[in-house]
């Protein structure tokens, strides 16, 4: 095999790269970014790869959400408090229900780029380049929004420094406190359906904690902070590659743009740019497996990807849809146990369930997303494996995305505050109802 660098990747067929008209200006901007500081630390994404190592073992269990594709203009300190606020709160039933630690990955601070299925978009028989999030170009359709923009890059950067400060001052000022979890409360709470049962779990985990502190004379271990990390696809690989460092006191190269970088559906060839781009970096890594992945493939990602079977390299996300997986499943669990494997694998119900209504809205319904969920916990215990965390691309907003639910979200209630670009996320209500019925259903695993 050939030797890695931060640029290897750069001999190998990379799919969906948008096509820069100026690549001089491409190379100015990657140069601009690697002088720039760190968004993480190589010490946090050790601390990550550890965690996820637990959860293969069943020792945690993670949950990992947020935007389909992040935009520029959400930026704001009411869009990121409310998606970590509904990420605390799901994380918080979890760790009730499931009786274990919860690790938190956002799909933040970097979630800017979008594979597509094609490279042009026509409409009216005008052909203009497909949108592939902010950091490429814009989603109006004309031809100058469509451009690629290299300098999206450097304000991509930027908007993920400003996110993960944020988050950052809120977890460590005290935000996440448990004793005080009203302090994630979002402004419509009391309408959910769920509330109830969420207050009554609070309610619970407040006199627990009193009860330790009573009988110990000390505050509770460390429950007024918790570890909060992101994620994104690392798909623009130019920008990858200009946050790709070496630190001083750890072997090895970093991807210092984000905690957990994945491979996505449309780029896993063993062969291909994105894969030769990860297999260098210290990072943990995802990898979506979807129904077009044959079990021999996954065995030769994974030997490609994690030769040394390192504990807390690999999580295997699923992706089938409620009437694929019982089929698709279970092979690709069996391969690569027979392989000798032990990779943290966790269910993303949302991407194949996806449809479209009659008027070309694409929605999700609820009970598609909860019918996989419940299938995948079934199939990992009948193949003797564990499933290990939910991967959900939701929001901390009241959207009208997905239907179903406990309030009933029909078709023709999605015109109300549908907002999505790109996939539809599950709004507040359905994350937090979906938290409380897979606590449910481990709980029935077990």
């Amino acid at each position: 095999m050939k030797q890695w660098t931060p640029d290897s990747w750069r001999q190998y067929p990379a799919l969906q790269q948008p096509a820069y008209p100026e690549p001089e200006a491409v190379a100015d901007i990657v140069a601009q970014i690697s002088r720039l500081p760190p968004l993480v630390t190589s010490w946090e994404v050790e601390s990550l790869r550890g965690q996820l190592a637990a959860a293969a073992l069943g020792q945690r269990f993670l949950l990992h959400g947020g935007d389909c594709a992040e935009h520029f203009g959400d930026c704001t300190p009411e869009i990121i408090t409310n998606k970590l606020k509904i990420l605390l709160q799901m994380s918080l039933v979890l760790v009730h229900g499931l009786q274990r630690r919860v690790i938190r990955i956002g799909r933040l601070a970097g979630q800017y780029a979008k594979p597509r299925s094609a490279d042009l978009e026509t409409r009216a028989g005008v052909a203009l380049p497909s949108y592939r999030g902010d950091l490429v170009n814009r989603p109006e359709f004309d031809a100058a929004a469509r451009r690629p923009d290299p300098y999206n890059m450097l304000r991509g950067y930027t908007r993920a420094a400003l996110t993960l400060n944020f988050v950052r001052a809120l977890v460590d000022g005290g935000f996440a406190d448990l004793h005080h979890p009203e302090n994630w409360d979002l402004e419509f709470m009391d309408l959910a359906p769920a509330a109830t049962d969420y207050r009554r779990v609070v309610a619970e985990i407040g006199r627990a904690l009193n009860f330790m502190e009573t009988v110990s004379g000390q505050t509770a271990g460390d429950s007024g902070r918790v570890d909060f990390f992101t994620s994104h696809e690392a798909l623009l690989l130019p920008y990858e590659q200009a946050q790709t460092r070496t630190t001083p006191k750890r072997p090895g190269w970093f991807n210092l743009a984000t905690h957990l970088p994945w491979l996505g559906a449309r780029t896993v060839d063993p062969g291909g740019a994105h894969v030769e781009y990860l297999r260098g970096i210290r990072n943990p890594i995802g990898i979506k497996v979807g129904p077009e992945l044959a079990p021999e493939q996954l065995v030769e990602l994974l030997e490609r990807l994690d030769p040394e079977r390192e504990p807390g390299r690999v999580t295997l996300i699923h992706r089938f849809g409620v009437a694929s997986i019982e089929a698709r499943l279970p092979p690709l669990v069996e391969a690569v146990a027979r392989d000798g494997r032990l990779p943290l694998w966790v269910s993303d119900p949302m991407h194949g369930n996806t449809r479209t209504t009659g008027d070309g809205l694409k929605t999700r319904r609820f009970e598609d997303i909860l019918g996989e969920l419940e299938h995948a916990f079934r199939i990992h215990r009948a193949c003797d494996s564990r499933l290990g965390g939910v991967h959900f691309e939701l929001t901390g907003d009241n959207v009208t995305e997905c239907t179903g639910g406990a309030r009933g979200l029909a078709d023709g209630d999605l015109h109300r505050d549908y907002r999505s670009l790109v996939d539809p996320r599950l709004n507040y209500e359905q994350a937090l109802e979906m938290a409380l019925l897979i606590a449910r259903l481990d709980q029935r695993q077990t």
